[in-house]
């Protein structure tokens, strides 16, 4: 079995990354801490335009017809860049959530099946909240958002809902809580379906995570290298410094261990969403390890500037201590890891991590 990427994902991919370093730098970031919707409507347009919101809509709906696998490379891409964007949580958790409530028999799917051609084309964008994120990012800056009440799902305009603004220590994150009504016209799912539909949002919420904190990794850990270049002690580089090398070839391990956690885990939700929960949790604790050791030591060898708010690295650093918390903290993950590993049928060996779809099922 070939486990590369296709020719034509990483071209997709390489475009979208081309896209978002020249529209995404730390001066435009900076410059959207002071605006009042912290979003760029350029950029916003361009992604439409590039098919981002309908990658994961079939085709039928108005979409891409495309799969997990195929958006988790532009996710990293998003975190690289450290975006401040919602895309991710919109595109690859919110839309696949409409997408599989359209294709239920319950008396939400009509209205799903209605909205997800708007979604596909970028006029129409849905936050989602989730019982283990308090807060919902940009909500503000939604036009609909989905909610969780009990086990049922609920779709309200984001005008019914009562939100208050919240503080984040990322500053690129505008985060609110949310006060709202549920109604039997607003409920799209209810009973052991939502469940399950509220369980697959969760995996792909952390996997989108898992995604975007491997990418601010990478960055992190590629602005060092040039600092360790460009910074001059006692007549030559620091990093020249053993001390210096082995901080930073620690972060180079922690990355390429997280890669194939978190490409793996795009392949289990591809093919079963609602049971990728070992998968999925293997790849956020992974990923924020490597991210949060290259915050640590990244920081380090810039010194204590690197914390500053003049250094362009704290904002990749805050971003991923927000991230690293959102959709399940280590905690939680280690814990369905855990779960995991001791039921009785787990699927666990070299020979069991890729192949037919059946081998991605939780054996029960």
């Amino acid at each position: 079995m070939d486990f590369n990427f296709t020719e034509e994902q990483l071209a997709f991919r390489d475009g979208v990354a081309d896209i978002l370093r020249d529209e995404v730098t730390p001066a435009t970031i900076r410059r959207r801490w002071d605006s009042d919707t912290g979003l760029d409507a350029g950029l916003s347009h361009r992604l439409i335009d590039f098919g981002l919101p309908a990658m994961l809509v079939p085709e039928d709906m108005g979409g891409l017809g495309l799969s997990e696998v195929d958006f988790i490379l532009l996710a990293q891409a998003c975190g690289s860049v450290a975006l401040p964007e919602p895309l991710v949580d919109e595109a690859l958790v919110a839309t696949p959530l409409l997408v599989e409530i359209a294709n239920t028999t319950m008396t939400g799917g009509e209205r799903a099946r209605a909205l997800l051609p708007e979604v596909a084309n970028g006029t129409t964008r849905v936050a989602i909240g989730h019982w283990i994120n308090p807060y919902i990012n940009f909500a503000d800056s939604a036009d609909l958002l989905l909610l969780a009440h009990g086990d049922e799902v609920h779709l309200i305009a984001a005008s019914d809902a009562q939100l208050v603004s919240q503080r984040s220590l990322d500053p690129s994150r505008r985060l609110s809580k949310i006060t709202w009504q549920p109604s039997q016209a607003s409920r799209l799912a209810d009973g052991p379906v939502a469940a399950t539909l509220w369980r697959c949002a969760l995996n792909r919420g952390a996997l989108g995570i898992a995604a975007q904190l491997l990418g601010l990794a990478e960055a992190m850990l590629q602005q060092t290298v040039q600092y360790s270049i460009d910074r001059q002690q006692f007549g030559r580089s620091i990093g020249a410094n053993q001390a210096v090398k082995h901080l930073l070839a620690d972060c180079a391990v922690k990355i390429e261990f997280a890669k194939p956690a978190v490409y793996r885990a795009a392949y289990t939700v591809s093919v079963a969403p609602a049971r990728a929960d070992f998968a999925v949790s293997h790849a956020k604790v992974a990923a924020g390890q490597a991210a949060l050791l290259c915050a640590k030591n990244c920081m380090q060898v810039h010194g204590a500037m690197g914390y500053t708010w003049e250094c362009d690295l704290q904002i990749w650093m805050k971003r991923s201590w927000a991230l690293d918390k959102n959709w399940g903290d280590a905690g939680f993950h280690k814990n369905r890891i855990h779960e995991w590993l001791l039921r009785p049928g787990a699927l666990l060996g070299a020979d069991q991590t890729f192949g037919n779809a059946h081998l991605a099922v939780v054996a029960e």
